[in-house]
């Protein structure tokens, strides 16, 4: 069964589907489940919910302001701090609702919401069960490595040329997500493969995603890091789901955020000859992270 919600944050309208187990006799957990980098709630988290949703539990799928369904303004304005203020009113907005079990609430988030979601269960006390997949750990770690030094110089000019005329008045500039050629155009991930799937999970999909966002979010992800909260995880079961291919996000860098966590009850996932896209386009890999992501709910949330 699926709802349309939707609720306030900072007063802008997001909104999101609500998935429910059918049959369910009692208040049943729920998973809070937000995108990634340019992301809408179409794409990728609908076959992660269904899965779960056959374990019993709900799963609300939200857009966050700025992005697809939601409101405000600018569009595809990705702040990661606002981001994590949406996840939190979305765990308010799960509280009120009758088929859910308030006790029982975990966040889900893949690349850059895999981030988000260490953070927010390292404030909110609510958070009863994180699961986290190839997340992006540190932004400017990150993006120094995808670009190499000369691009990575080329993107932090055009960075500092945008915060000038933002304070000049402007209303700022746009960078693609990604290109077809990287070389000839400046983008926040410079790969082509992402560029492909992304526009082939469009078409398929989710036809509200669009390929940019404001310079100013490049800005806010090089200032991005994870390792502060990471050690303040210490009494809330985490699950981190990497790729061993993964030269968008690198593994390396995630497995050292997981090993910050204070956690008993902590789970990594090492996926074997798979790599950051393939998690988006080859059904096969999906199933091996949501069966294990299916289980660890099994244990911790139902």
């Amino acid at each position: 069964m699926k709802r349309q919600v939707e609720f306030q944050s900072k007063g802008v309208r997001c909104r999101g589907v609500l998935y429910l187990p059918e049959g369910a006799k009692s208040p049943t957990g729920v998973v809070v489940m937000a995108g990634g980098w340019c992301y809408v709630k179409e794409i990728v988290m609908p076959y992660y919910a269904e899965r779960f949703v056959r374990e019993g539990i709900a799963c609300l799928l939200f857009d966050y302001r700025y992005l697809g369904e939601s409101e405000g303004e600018p569009r595809q304005h990705i702040d990661p701090w606002a981001q994590i203020e949406d996840y939190q009113n979305a765990v308010s907005l799960v509280e009120t609702i009758p088929e859910i079990d308030r006790r029982r609430i975990a966040v889900w988030g893949i690349s850059y919401s895999g981030g988000h979601v260490m953070i927010v269960g390292a404030l909110d006390p609510r958070v009863r069960c994180i699961l986290s997949t190839i997340p992006v750990v540190d932004g400017f770690q990150n993006l120094r490595r995808v670009h190499g030094e000369r691009a990575f110089a080329r993107l932090r000019e055009a960075v500092l040329a945008d915060r000038r005329e933002r304070f000049a008045g402007s209303a700022g500039g746009y960078i693609p997500m990604s290109a077809p050629e990287p070389d000839k155009t400046l983008a926040t991930w410079p790969f082509p493969n992402v560029y492909e799937v992304f526009n082939r999970l469009r078409a398929s999909d989710a036809p509200r995603h669009e390929h940019r966002s404001t310079i100013e979010s490049v800005e806010l992800l090089l200032a991005y890091t994870v390792f502060p909260y990471a050690a303040r995880i210490i009494n809330t079961p985490m699950m981190m789901v990497v790729a061993e291919g993964d030269n968008i996000t690198s593994w390396d860098l995630e497995v050292a955020a997981f090993n910050q966590i204070s956690a008993a009850q902590k789970r990594l996932v090492v996926l074997p000859d798979v790599s950051h896209m393939s998690l988006y386009s080859e059904r096969s890999h999906l199933e091996i992270a949501a069966e294990a992501q299916a289980a660890w709910l099994r244990e911790h949330l139902r």
